[in-house]
């Protein structure tokens, strides 16, 4: 029997698409009051609800599919540090989000210190 040799980048590609998969919450495995961290990519950012104390909204389009990420319009009031300048992300932008999960599936930057939206390396 003849060894069948890949390349590394074959190697390399099959590495991070299982550390992805091992990694990523799919957002309707979340469950509601649980703490959840998702990594994705920033495919809209809508900071109007905070113009009448709503909660911006930045979707992630995920491995495992989309999850809304909340910012309340008071972060006084969170435990929370504020998130990194939320008016500069863009669509593509490669973004980590930590927060509890609502009922609706949403998660919810505010609640611990751990709490955050920042970009991803």
């Amino acid at each position: 029997m003849v060894p069948i040799r890949l390349p590394h980048t074959a190697f390399i590609a099959l590495a991070l698409l299982l550390a992805a998969c091992a990694t990523t919450t799919a957002d309707n495995a979340f469950k509601a009051g649980e703490q959840a961290t998702v990594t994705g990519q920033v495919v809209s950012v809508d900071t109007t609800p905070w113009t009448y104390d709503g909660s911006a909204v930045v979707k992630l389009a995920t491995a495992n599919g989309q999850v809304d990420v909340h910012l309340p319009a008071r972060w006084n009031l969170c435990k929370a540090p504020p998130p990194d300048d939320v008016q500069s992300l863009k669509a593509g932008d490669r973004v980590q989000a930590t927060g509890t999960v609502t009922e609706d599936g949403t998660l919810v930057v505010c609640e611990r210190v751990k709490h955050g939206l920042r970009k991803a390396p």
